[in-house]
């Protein structure tokens, strides 16, 4: 995934705690609202933490915590009591925090005394600033706390430093409190059943630039009003099944909040991989995630793949593994230019973002975008493919491999990105140079998409260059990839080309992008809902039966909501629909038992044994292709495809009957807006442009929509 450590470490930040976002901006917190520089606690600005401690005292002691509440994911309310000085359970004072990510953090405090006597409080905040950069504080290392300066006039306090040559700052405004050094005090009677409330601000800024200036937040566009207005954009779900419902309207809330602004362009929204450790564009993580989030805004991927095509990559540089038309694998503004590995801004140690832009570029003409997409990403992709051919096949075989190009790179830069997540059966480590099952799948939809663009163009030429391309990569994966004795493909091809024999999900990827031959689909289906694989609460990143097996490991045995929405969608694109269905109930079933919200990723333990499923530690929540694999799931149910050069929508549901009745309002599609309804089985789509003929069946496969194409083209 976004693993830029190495080794995925990610220190805790405790039971319970509570993350708000916005922008480039985040907060986190313990459940009583403090927050603690020995965890990974804070408020950050732009991969920097500017706030390291804020903790909330009255009469000296802390708060207990009684709950809290995320009300949007900007902005929660804590619930807590003050302790009582004689010692005695029950307090007669309530305490509540309302804070909200806001432009900076505003934090409004209110202390109720339900007592009969009048009650005399010293509140104290006490707070602290280390301008930590983010992995900083994410690894716990040990930070290198800069010279500052704190000044204080009134009850105003300012925090300044430099740090990496930039000046960086906090200004904390107080109204009505007494500062000395880094802690506000307040003095206060409060008269029984009376309330008193403050209100404390702070503002980060680098270099005088602070979030009402970075295109995150403009001053007429607060948290709120963007919320209000991303949910005023997008479909609006109504349907019989409460959980169900819960689990959709959490998922658009997230994407809405996960959405970054590129200061160089206001007006163009890009999704981070994830919350709180990856506000940042990751070429992988966004181009799925965009994908997958088509039908709810497909601005999401229009965004997505301008910015990605601005900083695609000019040149060859070992150190951040750039190369001429590749995609980056992350992109970061922060105050430290060192946070990317490579030691700069950008990273492009990633195999497979270049063929995911083609194909979501593809996908994106499919739905509507075919001007947008010829008229401004036509070179771009040419480029990537062209990266493809050249630096992604050094060594001419016709498969796309990588190897780091620096020590300080990932040693796998597929999905499974941590160091041990390629092995053979045996539990032996793969060396690059590593071909990835997925990738060659990836490849070969990328072809395909740029043969249907050079179709739709009218340039027959062109659509038989690439069309061949395609057929040629899939007859060379089918065979060289498949293992007949096993009924599955190969996990990768080892740098001595050998074939990395380890049963994983990524063939489900493979499913999903079409370059399975037909006649070993149904063998791949049957491993992917085997016993070893299928835990019931979804697909295992890695079979039980092989030696690396962990189920709390990061990527050789745990399950990922993304995976399981792409292997779902492989196993309907090839007519396995009860066991896309299973997957798809398994993964919204685990979304319920996690309040409605799906992890990065959780651990692969078996549903007969452990009835809710098991957290994986440190997992980024809310992540953004969690956030978007309801979203997909419910695509792949409705069987809904659009093709817009072909002239056609695709609609032919599936659903299981414990889902219920859905209606489905707003819709993107083509310049319109469509209604679609599944009620008592039957299906309605309303608002269809005159132009776009409504088809009751499965959309033929892409490969099929080509004018000319090889026998056994396949999917």
């Amino acid at each position: 995934m976004t693993g830029w450590n190495m080794d995925n470490r990610a220190e805790s930040a405790g039971s319970g705690s509570v993350t708000l976002l916005a922008g480039t901006s985040f907060c986190i917190s313990t459940s009583n609202g403090d927050m603690d520089p020995l965890h990974p606690h804070g408020v950050f600005f732009r991969d920097t933490r500017f706030v390291s401690r804020w903790e909330l005292g009255i009469n000296g002691r802390p708060i207990e915590s009684l709950g809290n509440t995320i009300i949007d994911p900007f902005r929660a309310a804590f619930i807590g009591r003050a302790a009582r000085s004689d010692g005695l359970a029950d307090s007669n004072l309530l305490v509540e925090r309302r804070r909200s990510i806001d432009g900076g953090l505003v934090e409004e405090l209110r202390v109720t005394n339900h007592s009969v006597d009048i009650a005399k409080c010293s509140v104290t905040v006490s707070l602290g600033a280390d301008f930590a950069d983010l992995f900083e504080v994410k690894e716990a290392r040990t930070p290198h706390v800069p010279r500052h300066t704190v000044r204080s006039v009134g009850s105003s306090l300012t925090i300044e430093a430099v740090r990496h040559g930039r000046h960086q700052q906090i200004s904390i405004d107080a109204p009505g409190g007494h500062i000395i050094g880094q802690t506000i005090t307040y003095q206060t009677f409060i008269a029984p059943q009376g309330t008193w409330t403050c209100r404390i601000s702070m503002t980060p800024s680098i270099e005088g630039i602070g979030p009402d200036m970075d295109g995150a937040i403009r001053p007429q566009d607060i948290p709120e009003e963007r919320l209000l207005a991303w949910q005023s954009h997008v479909p609006t779900v109504s349907l019989s099944n409460a959980g169900l419902a819960k689990i959709l309207q959490t998922s658009q809330a997230d994407l809405g909040s996960l959405r970054i602004f590129n200061p160089e362009h206001p007006g163009r929204v890009v999704v981070a991989a994830g919350s709180p450790w990856f506000m940042a564009l990751f070429g992988r993580d966004s181009l799925l995630t965009s994908f997958m989030a088509l039908p709810l805004d497909p601005s999401l991927a229009l965004g997505t793949l301008c910015t990605l095509a601005d900083t695609q990559g000019q040149k060859v540089d070992a150190r951040s593994e750039e190369q001429p038309g590749r995609i980056l694998h992350e992109v970061r503004f922060g105050v430290n230019t060192g946070l990317a590995l490579g030691g700069g801004s950008a990273y492009y140690g990633s195999v497979d973002a270049t063929p995911l832009f083609v194909t979501l570029a593809g996908e994106l003409a499919r739905w509507g975008f075919q001007s947008d997409v010829t008229r401004s990403l036509l070179p771009a992709i040419d480029r990537a493919l062209e990266w493809i051919e050249t630096y992604g096949d050094a060594d001419g075989d016709g498969f796309v491999e990588y190897a780091r190009t620096t020590k300080h790179g990932l040693i796998n830069q597929g999905w499974k990105d941590s160091w041990d997540g390629i092995t053979f059966a045996n539990g032996a480590l793969a060396e690059a140079p590593i071909a990835l099952c997925e990738v060659q799948g990836y490849v070969y939809t990328a072809y395909l998409s740029r043969a249907l663009m050079a179709q739709d163009a009218g340039d027959s030429a062109l659509a038989t260059h690439w069309g061949n391309k395609a057929a040629a990569l899939k007859d060379a994966f089918n065979e060289r990839f498949w293992l007949p004795r096993r009924g599955y493909y190969a996990l990768a091809l080892d740098r001595d080309k050998n074939v990395v024999d380890s049963c994983a999900s990524n063939m489900g990827h493979c499913l999903w992008s079409g370059i399975v031959d037909d006649d070993k689909a149904g063998a791949v289906a049957e491993h992917l809902v085997s016993k070893e694989m299928f835990t019931g609460w979804g697909v295992r990143t890695l079979s039980s039966a092989m030696a690396a097996y962990n189920p709390a490991s990061y990527h050789n045995g745990s399950i990922w909501p993304h995976d399981n929405a792409l292997i779902a969608s492989g196993l309907m694109r090839y007519g396995y629909v009860e066991e896309a269905q299973r997957i798809a109930t398994a993964i919204l079933d685990a979304a319920e038992a996690f309040g409605g919200r799906l992890p990065e990723l959780f651990c692969g333990l078996d549903r007969d044994t452990y009835p809710t499923p098991v957290p994986y530690p440190a997992s980024c929540s809310p992540q953004a292709w969690a956030a978007a694999t309801p979203i997909q799931l419910m695509r792949v149910l409705l069987r809904f495809d659009p093709c817009l050069p072909q002239g056609g929508l695709w609609v032919d549901p599936v659903l299981p009957p414990r889902f219920g009745d859905i209606r489905v309002a707003n819709v993107p599609l083509a310049g319109s807006r469509l209604a679609v309804n599944i009620v008592d089985g039957e299906t309605q789509v309303a608002g269809l442009p005159s132009t776009v003929k409504l088809h009751r069946t499965v959309r033929k496969p892409l490969v099929d929509l080509l004018d000319v194409h090889r026998n056994g083209g396949g999917r």
